[in-house]
């Protein structure tokens, strides 16, 4: 105080409120929906070890082709080892997911993922000291333990944000836009450390990557939903001509209504397949193979970004309208590659088609997730969704032998029309079998 003024002075922080309330100036903007979404407790901390974990997935095949086939001069070996690790992981990815299921997450992936480091680095070890072509092809074998870790994140928003349908979709969207994200960069960084360091530089790096983030995932018990549990004895049985059997949650392939979405997942890894081998294919005969791996990464880049925009956006109609259309979609926009390849011939005018064909492929496998997981008995959402894994793995090894033949025996030029063909046999069994999925969920509350 002064004379007669008073002077008072606010040296406090800031609120998130401005002088006019809420929205005036100096307000904060409303935060996003990713924003909201990474804000539940405890969410940060398992996404972080689960992309972590998560990124490798497109890291091993690379390496260990480049691995392979640097040391033993054989592409065919290489392939073949990687095909077998395929068909092993389609056997034993159910079974990790039931247990997961059953026993929780926790106490099943860690080990689980343990076991898959020792099978990669028993292949690095048998290439590098030159091992029987045999031993390849067991270690790779017992990668396939690696568990579903994209689906146990699943898992945990569901549990998260049980009743919350658009934060589900939301969460849906960004898992799905870390998919194209790790299967974008894991590629690129596996070719870059086995080409600048040493071959098997890739494959530890990925072990490191896949441990570590396993473990910080795992470490977050508070987002774990909780095992499937038996109900409890009733202490007073009826007789045993009465007596009904215990509830117990039935295996995911007799729902009726998830059958058919496998199916699509069949055909929709058919398309992903198939468009890897063709555009290798293409870009070998135009002289830049090595920049397939470009013209495939602006594919992954346009679904990253339209997963993103898509869980943003205000959704209408119900989730089965919704996926006929996104797959109708996908089905029209992968004409686009076929029309670049036919009429131009240009790997450039290619890579602009790819990069539009891949924004349709994000908002479907958002959709298609979305009803896996509705449809999934409950107790069984982590054994239902690697269900839908291993159909999109089984699909990209039959889409990549199709892909393979029809540019050796054909053209390159007419391999892009297996995806195509492969979009539209997906969109038939979604409109056949429309009714069907559009049954009513057996239970809004999948930890039950």
């Amino acid at each position: 105080m002064t004379a007669d003024t008073l002077v008072i002075a606010d040296f406090g922080p800031r609120g998130r409120q401005g002088p006019r309330g809420p929205r005036g100036p100096g307000s904060s903007r409303t935060p996003g929906p990713y924003r909201r979404l990474l804000a539940t407790p405890g969410a940060r901390a398992f996404t972080i070890g689960n992309l972590l974990a998560r990124l490798p997935m497109g890291m091993f095949s690379v390496s260990a082709v480049v691995m392979i086939a640097g040391t033993r001069g054989s592409y065919a070996l290489a392939g073949a080892v990687t095909a077998a690790g395929l068909g092993a992981t389609a056997v034993v990815a159910p079974w990790i997911a039931r247990l997961v299921d059953r026993y929780g997450q926790a106490r099943i992936a860690v080990p689980a993922t343990l076991l898959a480091a020792l099978g990669s680095l028993a292949l690095l070890l048998c290439v590098r000291l030159g091992a029987p072509a045999w031993t390849l092809f067991v270690s790779y074998a017992a990668t396939a333990t690696t568990p579903n870790l994209g689906g146990m994140s699943r898992a945990r928003w569901a549990y998260l944000l049980d009743g919350d349908e658009k934060a589900l979709h939301v969460a849906n969207s960004f898992e799905q836009a870390a998919d194209e994200a790790c299967f974008m960069l894991g590629p690129v960084l596996a070719a870059f450390l086995c080409g600048t360091f040493f071959p098997e530089a890739g494959t530890l790096a990925g072990v490191t990557l896949l441990v570590t983030g396993a473990l910080l995932f795992a470490a977050q018990r508070a987002t774990e939903p909780p095992p499937w549990t038996p109900p409890h004895p009733d202490p007073h049985p009826e007789p045993a001509r009465t007596r009904s059997r215990p509830a117990s949650p039935r295996t995911p392939l007799r729902t009726p209504a998830l059958r058919p979405l496998l199916a699509i997942c069949l055909a929709m890894g058919a398309v992903f397949g198939s468009m890897e081998v063709v555009t290798i294919g293409f870009a070998d005969g135009q002289g830049h193979r090595a920049a397939a791996g470009v013209v495939l990464g602006l594919q992954a880049a346009g679904s990253c970004a339209a997963g993103l925009v898509y869980g943003a956006v205000h959704r209408q109609g119900s989730v089965e309208d919704r996926y006929v259309w996104c797959i109708a979609a996908m089905t029209a926009l992968l004409t686009l590659p076929l029309l670049a390849a036919t009429l131009t011939g240009s790997l450039l005018v290619l890579a602009c088609a790819l990069l539009v064909a891949g924004m349709a492929t994000a908002p479907t496998m958002v959709t298609g997730m979305t009803l896996v997981q509705r449809h999934t008995p409950p107790g069984r959402l982590n054994e239902g969704m690697t269900l839908a894994v291993t159909g999109l793995l089984g699909g990209i090894a039959c889409g990549s032998a199709a892909g393979g033949w029809t540019v050796e025996h054909v053209s390159p030029v007419a391999g892009y029309g297996v995806p195509v063909t492969a979009a539209a046999a997906a969109l038939m069994i979604a409109l056949v079998t429309h009714r069907v999925t559009h049954r009513p969920a057996e239970s809004s509350n999948r930890f039950t």
